[in-house]
């Protein structure tokens, strides 16, 4: 089987990559890439680098029993590769007026406390300084923007590139009739509080960890509601130091997904909010967080829920609401619940919880993450997609 056009590929043949963890072949030629697994039937599949999203990559590495995300994380989402452009100096950087941080742990800064350092932690003093940093940054040096965490697991060997951080010049909040806006690191449950305070119904983040940026990103919902029901636009840093506004329209935004430039980092969103009376809104708040701390481990090192629901919708928190396709219950139906690898459990109180229990590594937690989605297809043929954000280098 081959690919199309001047980066053709012999699917089952050719240089190979990393064919250790499947039956087939690895190939990588130019732009292109090609898979060659062989389980129950021969199957192959060519497929282009640059067409290549996260979930394709997770389908793949699920195919092949695991190592395909790992070991071609830099080929397929970094294909320059360090290499390409010499080692991150502080010196070889652009002047900023924030802080530049070389070889940084990043583990502290996740939920999970796993993970090794980045290449160059940024933390930018406000928009034009991190616009200005973009704008002179090498354009082959990968960036990846983090909040704080909270739905992310860093793996062991770190990250290539540069690591942005958003602080205190991100997490301003305000408030203009029945719009709001807010900076991409203000705390979702603090802009659900705020908002409530002025009578805006925006309750739906009060129970969800995390920033505003990541909740555009992954259209963060619950109970039924979305980041897109409110989301009016998003302003972004481009990679090469622009910044846009982009109507949310544009966003795509679907269930746990959204599509944004490459390179494009958020940091700000205004959201138009239905007006309530503040102390309804406060009361129902207080519901939510009760119904969350009986259900969700909170107190354990997790990063919410592993696994987008097959169902491809959040709880409703209803009554009526159905658990058949929920991630949960076809964990616990593979038998997964409780189980452990190293320091990693799936969590006895909620199943869709990976934990760092103790001592684990990103490795373990991602291994266990693989093993569950394994033994859900093997005992429902139902392809468990991450929700948790995995990156970085083995």
């Amino acid at each position: 089987m081959h690919g199309s056009g001047s980066d053709d590929v012999d699917c089952c043949g050719g240089g190979l990559v990393d064919p250790r963890q499947c039956g087939g072949d690895v190939s990588v030629q130019g732009s292109a890439l090609a898979v060659c697994v062989w389980h129950d039937r021969d199957w192959c599949a060519d497929f282009r680098v640059g067409d290549l999203s996260e979930r394709a990559v997770d389908r793949l590495d699920f195919a092949c029993g695991g190592g395909i995300s790992a070991a071609l994380a830099v080929d397929l989402f970094d294909p320059l590769g360090a290499a390409r452009y010499g080692p991150l100096m502080i010196d070889n950087l652009p002047d900023v007026r924030g802080v530049l941080t070389p070889d940084r742990p990043l583990a502290d800064l996740t939920w999970m406390r796993v993970g090794g350092p980045a290449d160059v932690l940024f933390q930018p003093a406000d928009v034009d300084d991190l616009a200005q940093f973009l704008a002179a940054l090498d354009p082959r040096v990968p960036v990846f923007p983090m909040g704080v965490g909270s739905n992310l697991i860093v793996r062991d060997g770190g990250v290539t590139g540069v690591v942005i951080r958003l602080g205190r010049g991100f997490n301003g909040i305000s408030f203009e009739g029945d719009v709001v806006t807010a900076g991409a690191a203000a705390l979702d449950a603090h802009v659900a509080r705020k908002a409530a305070a002025e009578g805006l119904n925006l309750t739906f983040l009060r129970t969800i960890p995390g920033t505003i940026g990541g909740a555009v990103r992954m259209n963060a919902g619950c109970y039924g509601d979305y980041m897109a029901d409110v989301l009016q636009s998003v302003t972004v840093v481009m990679r090469d130091g622009q910044v846009v506004e982009i109507p949310a329209g544009d966003l795509q935004l679907a269930y746990r997904s959204s599509v944004l430039p490459d390179g494009a980092v958020v940091v700000a969103a205004k959201m138009v909010a239905p007006q309530e009376a503040s102390d309804v809104l406060e009361a129902r708040m207080v519901e939510q967080l009760a119904k969350r701390d009986e259900s969700q481990p909170t107190k354990d090192r997790t990063a919410g829920s592993t696994f987008r629901n097959p169902a491809g919708f959040s709880s409703t928190g209803r009554a009526d609401d159905v658990h058949d396709l929920k991630a949960w219950k076809v964990i616990d139906d593979s038998g997964m619940r409780g189980a452990t690898l190293g320091g990693a459990i799936m969590n006895v109180k909620h199943s869709n919880f990976l934990t760092n229990a103790g001592g684990a590594t990103a490795a373990d937690l991602e291994d266990l993450g693989e093993l569950v989605r394994k033994k859900v297809y093997d005992s429902s043929e139902i392809t468990l997609e991450w929700e948790i954000m995995r990156i970085g280098n083995r």
